[in-house]
């Protein structure tokens, strides 16, 4: 009888292994490692803790013998792939201070009769000025990747001496690595690519013919209701994917191209809102800025959410009270997929402004590099310049804005509340309010991660304090709720409870809600479901809301000062 028992492929120690891929040919795997047993040298003085050391290593799959380092040197590696006829291996890598949407170099190396790498060469990057996301070999043996050397992350083919576009277009085909895995396209045969991209913060779903570098439609009327599209996998004329529409929460699809059929795997929860009850994204683009880095306005994003209800409508003659919504990265960017903390408030009579501002990822390089040295200004303009558009056109009331975030999206919250006046109240979700405990304190992915959203750290330490609400909290005049895990390593409970007290002791109303046994991002249900009713309780007694009987059972906060 055959052991069944699982056995270790890697040795005991303190490694983290990761983005496998199988080499067939040499039986074994070849992997990210992360080494925890020894740490690389701080730069020469540099207050920077030493860390961990990254590489790529092969795992033999039947003899236990210590994994080979294949490739190293680089603080970060990611997407090994081996070619089709198993001769060559790709990948990715890139160093501090850059983050992968800054900057990584695409590397092609031939594998030696030892099974070890040779003859490297970087064919994407060179430049530290290109963003190269997903390499992927395709059935007939070509290297396919995504670049943003044209502003747009797009679709490109390495042909021996450099990358070519197959399709270039002003969209987006790739989003911010923030964890390995990701993927957004895959070949459906030798000669088509099944591909999603964004454009104008939609996310949409094509074929492209490789021959002809051109568009083939997808026939099936399903796709034009998918609004978020990710993870796609294909093979043999399939493809799997996630998919989030309006209406419908996220997906697993399965996709037949013989076929041009969807069908539905399974789905992360049902929707039990009516349809007359959703509220649909609505694209708004406006004028935003200057900040203090720019001469002229610029144009910023995002989706405006109107109260919706089949049986309720506001006065005819008043506008709706409006939250503004800062998502959190901040490299990163809102999605339009139905979201129930969205529909929440639609559905009770508020609108929603979800804003993308300049930083956000899906308008491309340019738009998402104003953000470099200008977190905690740009971003601040942004949502103001959101909330005042909507009032202008008459979609808002002045009176009842507030702003909401969490984590770095939380830091927007207090910085716009902090250091401008357009909101009459907030909501923040342990929210950053000292900028220094995120560059002192933080794992390696993100240990540079403020030299290009904020300035280098020690060497711009008056930066981070001029920009850090903690050391302004003076300045905070409006109503504030806070919501904060007491066992939040990331933000301490002690940066939100001293802006409380600043605002008790200046008579300003406030309120804290904090759990215990929640860290950086709520997970139990109590609290989730506290937040949210609570976020309301708060609105109500500041705005002077009157709550439907339904929300009439919400055990109210208690707010200070009121």
């Amino acid at each position: 009888e055959k052991d069944t028992q699982p056995q270790a492929l890697s040795p005991g120690g303190n490694f983290r292994y990761t983005d496998l891929c199988v080499d067939i040919e040499q039986q074994r795997l070849i992997c990210v490692r992360e080494d925890h047993r020894k740490k690389s040298a701080p730069a020469e003085d540099s207050s920077l803790p030493q860390e961990e050391i990254n590489e790529i290593v092969s795992l033999c799959t039947y003899c236990g013998c210590e994994p080979k380092v294949l490739a190293s040197g680089c603080d970060f590696y990611s997407n090994p792939k081996i070619s089709t006829d198993g001769s060559q291996l790709s990948w990715i890598s890139w160093n501090h201070p850059s983050m992968p949407w800054d900057s990584t170099q695409c590397w092609l190396a031939d594998f030696s009769e030892a099974g070890l790498l040779e003859n490297a060469q970087c064919i994407a990057g060179k430049d530290d000025n290109e963003s190269i996301f997903q390499p992927q070999w395709s059935p007939t043996g070509e290297l396919y990747l995504v670049s943003d050397r044209s502003n747009w992350w797009n679709l490109y083919k390495f042909n021996g001496q450099d990358i070519e576009a197959i399709f270039p277009h002003d969209s987006e085909f790739a989003t911010p690595q923030w964890i390995f895995g990701m993927s957004t396209y895959g070949f459906i045969g030798d000669d088509k690519i099944l591909a999603c991209h964004t454009q104008n913060g939609t996310w949409s779903l094509i074929l492209i013919d490789l021959k002809t570098g051109e568009q083939a439609a997808i026939n099936n009327d399903c796709i034009h209701d998918y609004k978020d599209i990710s993870a796609i996998r294909c093979k043999d004329g399939e493809a799997i994917m996630f998919t989030a529409s309006a209406s419908e929460f996220n997906s697993l699809v399965h996709y037949t191209a013989a076929t041009d059929t969807f069908n539905t795997i399974a789905r992360s929860a049902t929707n039990d809102l009516s349809k007359n009850n959703i509220s649909h994204a609505q694209p708004i683009s406006f004028s935003s800025g200057p900040s203090t880095l720019q001469e002229s306005q610029q144009t910023a994003h995002g989706f405006y959410y109107p109260p919706t209800h089949a049986e309720y409508t506001g006065p005819q003659d008043s506008s709706p009270p409006l939250i503004v919504l800062c998502h959190g990265g901040p490299t990163s960017s809102t999605e339009t997929g139905l979201n129930t903390k969205i529909q929440y408030w639609t559905t009770r009579g508020f609108a929603v402004m979800d804003v993308n501002y300049r930083g956000s990822t899906g308008y491309g390089r340019d738009y998402r590099q104003l953000l470099h040295n200008n977190w905690g200004i740009t971003d601040i303009e942004d949502v103001c310049a959101a909330a005042e558009y909507l009032i202008e056109k008459g979609l808002a009331d002045k009176d009842r804005i507030a702003i909401k975030g969490s984590s770095a999206g939380g830091y927007t919250v207090l910085a716009a509340l902090t250091f401008a006046d357009t909101f009459k109240a907030g909501a923040s979700l342990y929210g950053i309010g000292d900028l220094e405990t995120l560059a002192r304190d933080t794992h390696k992915f993100e240990a540079r991660y403020l030299d290009s959203l904020v300035g280098t750290y020690p060497e711009e330490k008056a930066t981070y304090i001029e920009r850090s609400p903690i050391h302004h909290s003076e300045q905070l005049n409006c109503p504030v709720i806070f919501f904060q895990g007491l066992d939040d390593k990331v933000v301490p409970p002690n940066q939100a409870e001293a802006m409380v007290e600043v605002l008790d002791k200046k008579h300003v109303p406030v309120a804290y809600v904090a759990f215990d046994g929640e860290g950086h991002g709520f997970r139990g249900a109590d609290a989730i479901t506290r937040t949210i009713d609570g976020e309301l309780s708060f609105y109500s007694q500041v705005f002077g809301l009157e709550l439907s009987k339904q929300d009439q059972t919400i055990v109210p906060i208690e707010v200070k000062n009121l």
